[in-house]
């Protein structure tokens, strides 16, 4: 019978998120996850629930509390810090740029979570009526992935204002997500109303952030396409010695040698040539036009970049990140194009 009830609930039960995490990412007009990441990232989430009962039961063996105390006061920081830990490593190698790219992450990640323990719940609770299983299961998974995308989200924000702001930005988020969790598990007592709350709460919060990152993303292709024409146009003119940012780049001769200073303009000519033509691919996908295949020329160029980068260094490299506007957007368009 517990069989019998676990393959009848659990396509019920399921759905709903799975449903959900396709319209995110079919609402995703740039395609900045592709479908293979986004599995990808739904079985990471999978992992990490699998790792959370074993940390959990460990904990608890150890717990002087009773369940209910530990569902509260324990098990949420466990479970948002496991489920962080893909998307911490996404944020900080640029492999998300926006906080539409993040959250979607973030809801996969959730939704492999919640798929597991929904599972895990139908098959210790078989006597539970379907109705219960199916209103229960709906709110947790909702909650899974809405706590990591709203974590996703105020980190990728925090990120793109200050780029090398560590670990420290990640935290805002994580205790967003511990406090939703944390509020979910103690209405749990009533599923119905918990379902209800997360369900109103988080996906108003995710919509509204949605829409916020599609007009920023958009008004940065604007703006940022025409300083990056301006500067390749002052370079190759031979004018960008008299221009504001030419006189940085000489003020700089003080404690770079000639040849270094030389390889930062060719870095900056390379980083505008660069990023124009991920701009392109975003604007192409936008379209719903393919996206060519990377030619030699720009994997030459890529490479010749990343040469130049380690020959400038780190302190060059700070010191150029007022001239190339080195926002998370700026570095992670780049590892767009490498795609």
């Amino acid at each position: 019978m517990g069989q019998l009830a676990l393959l009848t609930h659990a396509p019920i039960a399921l759905a709903p998120v799975l449903i959900f995490l396709a319209m995110l990412v079919r609402g995703d007009s740039y395609r900045l996850l592709r479908l293979r990441t986004v599995l990808m990232l739904v079985a990471t989430g999978i992992v990490a629930a699998g790792v959370s009962y074993v940390v959990s039961s460990q904990t608890y063996a150890h717990y002087p509390g009773g369940f209910l105390s530990f569902s509260h006061l324990v098990s949420p920081w466990i479970e948002e810090s496991l489920k962080a830990v893909v998307l911490i490593f996404l944020i900080r190698t640029r492999r998300v740029g926006f906080p539409v790219d993040a959250g979607i992450a973030g809801f996969a990640i959730g939704t492999g979570f919640a798929l597991v323990e929904n599972l895990y719940y139908l098959a210790s609770r078989p006597e539970i009526s379907l109705a219960v299983q199916v209103i229960r299961g709906f709110g947790t998974a909702i909650m899974h992935g809405g706590t990591t995308t709203i974590l996703a989200m105020i980190a990728m924000t925090l990120y793109e204002r200050r780029p090398n702001g560590g670990w420290p930005l990640l935290l805002p988020g994580f205790l967003a997500a511990v406090a939703l969790h944390t509020g979910f598990n103690i209405m749990l007592v009533r599923p119905a109303f918990a379902t209800l709350v997360t369900l109103v709460v988080l996906q108003l919060v995710i919509y509204l952030v949605f829409q916020h990152s599609e007009r920023t993303l958009r008004s940065w292709l604007d703006t940022d396409s025409d300083s990056k024409v301006q500067l390749l146009e002052t370079i190759n003119s031979g004018t960008f010695l008299d221009s504001h940012a030419g006189r940085y780049l000489r003020s700089l001769s003080d404690r770079f040698h000639g040849e270094a200073l030389v390889d930062m303009l060719c870095l900056l000519r390379l980083h505008g040539e660069l990023a124009l033509r991920a701009k392109g691919v975003l604007l192409l996908r936008e379209s719903g036009m393919e996206v060519p295949p990377l030619d030699e020329p720009t994997r030459d160029k890529l490479a010749e970049l990343a040469e130049l980068q380690r020959s400038i260094g780190k302190t060059g490299m700070l010191m150029l990140r007022p001239l190339m506007m080195a926002s998370g957007k700026d570095m992670w368009q780049l590892t767009l194009l490498g795609k």
